[in-house]
Order: structure tokens, then C-alpha cells, then sequence
């Protein structure tokens, strides 16, 4: 197991920087509409990937010229993750400008693509590393549309929803070996997540010391996954489902995405999320960007989205779709499908089936026996507010 670093975090305006090595640009054409007379970079070749494509990044990242010494993104999206990959696979640092503090991705040592095959569109991880350097230039990030600016205290609030399917998992004695529930993780975590939801209103204004302390809660939840070797202290059911949505939905950011989702795991697991609506709400992340549609056919054909991801055992993994528990749920979150339109045929999970990747499964050394929960998961507490 390796233990990646968080990047280099260097708080500078644009204008001062000082760039002397061969640049690959990747960014956007609004962005560096903007931007891109604040910069002088010594840029040779430039690209504007719009989409997350495996195949798109493999072709940027065959195809870099070899003269490129460091690999420059400004923004989020895309062109972030295409930098990751591109950088990792060339052994090239990598350096960052967002113009938004919407998610943890610049700081995490991870970029999320879209595989397209014949069995239809999934959205993967690839571990790649830590960018080299984050350049944080708060004008640019306070300038930030509003739902965009602060956006990445759902990776914080996570924490909520992921320490409680850590400890449902470990109650079923269902978490693999090298991630059993600890006690010392969940207490760090939950400060985190207490943290957000009281900067929740000041970060929606865009307070600076407010997006500094989101920064500083980011930058910690990364840093305790990468600690752990896993997520499961910051990231639960909340971020599979909108993995599996975002397949669906590409276009919807991934603020929009998990938002939505933090509240129905939060209502399934019996916690009202009062409390993390009001937070997101406060930070201005959008939630009526999911569609309940989209949401009732992902949990019609849940097992087999579980199974083709292989997801963290959670309580996605017990529950019944027609249940009343579901329902009381989706209500909670905002997600019911209004009475009297549409309407999910009895046969559609079927349909709908995903079919798994043929990734082998786990050996049996690997988990704990369903039959053994775990000792020492500390007192029982609400991670919720």
C-alpha cells in the first residue's frame, strides 16, 4: 500500500506566475477566454476536452509531444481529469489552477473517466497521483458562480452518509480486511463534516476565510483516505449513486449529482437530513438538478449496478426498492416521482439490468465472514449535524 501526499498548495494571483518550462494547456474556451491574459505560460501545444472519455484521454496522453516538461490545467471538469491522466501516464508534473472550489478532485490522487463498451456506459476511477501543484488564486475562486464556488462541501458532507455505511458494514461484518471501521478515522471525519455543515452559510457567500476553511476540510478528508488507503471514512452510497447517475446524466456537475443523493442515504439510514439540506443549501449547491426518474430506475436495477461496480458493501445493499422505507426516503430527499405521472412498469428492473464487467470476485480472505461484525466500532452517535 502506498500513501500518496495532497499536492503543493500555493496561494498566488495569476499574474505572478512564472513559468519558464514547455506547457500542455488543458482547459476550456470560456475559461481561458477569461483567464488567459493573466497568464503567460510558454504553451506549445493546447487541448479542450469537452468529454471524459478513457479512449480520449488515452489518445492525449499517446500523443503529448515529447518536448512538454509540466502539464498546466485551468478549471475543473474535463480538462482536470484529462490532465491527471496525461500527466501520470508521461511522468510529468502536473500543476493546477481551479477556478471554482466545486469538488476535491484537484487534490485527490484520483481522475474519473467514462468507459463506453458494449455493454453500455459506466464512469471508473483510475488512480493517478497528486497533482504537483494547486495555484489558488481566491479572486478568481470568489468571482466563481455561486453554485459553483463552494460547491465541494459535498465531498465533506460525505463524511456524514460514508461513516454511517462504514459502520452498518461493519456491523454486518461485511468490510474487507484492510478496511475495517476505526474508531480514530470516524472521530477525525465527523469533525470534519460538523465543520462544513457551521461554514456552510458564510462559504455560500463567498466569505474567503469560509472557501479557506472548505479548502482546509478538503484537503484533510483527501489526506485521511489516502491514510487509510480507502474512502470509506469520507464517501459512502451516496457517491456510488452518483457514480451510477453520472453515467446517466453527464451533464449534471458532481455537486448536483451527490447532493440529492447525500439526503436518500442520509433519510435511509433513519437520520433525517434536515440538517444537510440546509448546509448544501446554504453553499449553494443545486439540488434539483437530479431527475426522480432517473433516480426510481437506478434503484429498480440496483443489484446489478452494484454488482457490475462493485461498490463498498452498504446499506444499498439490503434495501428494497418498493419498500415503504425507500419511499419515505426518496420523500425526504426531495427525489418522489409526482402522483399521477409517470409511473415505473412492475417488469422494468429487468430491463434494465446492468451487466457486471467480469471483474473477479473477492477472495475469502479478503472479508470478514457475514456472520462476524466487527468489536470496537466506538459508541453509537448521529454523524448527522
Amino acid at each position: 500500500m502506498s500513501v500518496w501526499p495532497l499536492p503543493r498548495i500555493i496561494f498566488r494571483e495569476l499574474s505572478s506566475i512564472e513559468e519558464t518550462r514547455p506547457v500542455a494547456l488543458l482547459t476550456t474556451d470560456d475559461t481561458w477566454t477569461v483567464l488567459g491574459s493573466q497568464l503567460n505560460l510558454p504553451v506549445i501545444i493546447q487541448a479542450e476536452p469537452a468529454r471524459q472519455t478513457r479512449d480520449l484521454f488515452t489518445y492525449l496522453a499517446d500523443n503529448l509531444p515529447h518536448q512538454v516538461q509540466a502539464i498546466y490545467v485551468i478549471g475543473q471538469g474535463a480538462p482536470l481529469m484529462a490532465g491527471k491522466v496525461v500527466a501520470a501516464r508521461n511522468r510529468v508534473p502536473l500543476v493546477v489552477i481551479p477556478t471554482a472550489l466545486d469538488s476535491d478532485a484537484a487534490i485527490s490522487p484520483v481522475a474519473r473517466l467514462v468507459e463506453v463498451d458494449e455493454d453500455g456506459t459506466r464512469v471508473v476511477w483510475e488512480e493517478t497521483g497528486p497533482a504537483s501543484e494547486v495555484i489558488i488564486d481566491w479572486g478568481i475562486i470568489q468571482a466563481a458562480p455561486p453554485d459553483q464556488r463552494g460547491a465541494g462541501i459535498v465531498d465533506v458532507l460525505s463524511v456524514v452518509t460514508g461513516l454511517l455505511d462504514w459502520r452498518y458494514a461493519a456491523q454486518k461484518g461485511r468490510n474487507l480486511t484492510g478496511q475495517r471501521f476505526s474508531p480514530w478515522a470516524a472521530g477525525v471525519a465527523a469533525g470534519l463534516a460538523s465543520q462544513a455543515i457551521k461554514s456552510a452559510a458564510a462559504i455560500g457567500q463567498g466569505n474567503r476565510d469560509a472557501l479557506r476553511t472548505l479548502l482546509d476540510l478538503m484537503m484533510t478528508a483527501v489526506q485521511l483516505s489516502n491514510q487509510l488507503g480507502h474512502t470509506r471514512a469520507c464517501q459512502g452510497s451516496e457517491h456510488y449513486l452518483a457514480q451510477v447517475l453520472a453515467s446517466i446524466a453527464p451533464e449534471v456537475p458532481h455537486s448536483a449529482l451527490v447532493g440529492p443523493c447525500l439526503l436518500l442515504v442520509s433519510a435511509l439510514h433513519g437520520q433525517p437530513p434536515t440538517a444537510l439540506r440546509e448546509a448544501l443549501e446554504h453553499a449553494g449547491v443545486r439540488l434539483d438538478q437530479v431527475r426522480p426518474t432517473d433516480v426510481r430506475l437506478v434503484l429498480d436495477a440496483l443489484p446489478d449496478h452494484l454488482d457490475a461496480y462493485d461498490f463498498p458493501y452498504s446499506i444499498l445493499n439490503d434495501i428494497d426498492p418498493e419498500s415503504e422505507t425507500v419511499a419515505q426516503a426518496l420523500e425526504a430527499a426531495g427525489l418522489a416521482i409526482e402522483p399521477e405521472t409517470w409511473e415505473v412498469p412492475s417488469d422494468t428492473g429487468a430491463m434494465l439490468a446492468v451487466e457486471a464487467p467480469g471483474e473477479p470476485e473477492a477472495e475469502l480472505d479478503e472479508t470478514r465472514p457475514a456472520d462476524q461484525p466487527e468489536d470496537d466500532l466506538g459508541p453509537e452517535q448521529s454523524f448527522n449535524g
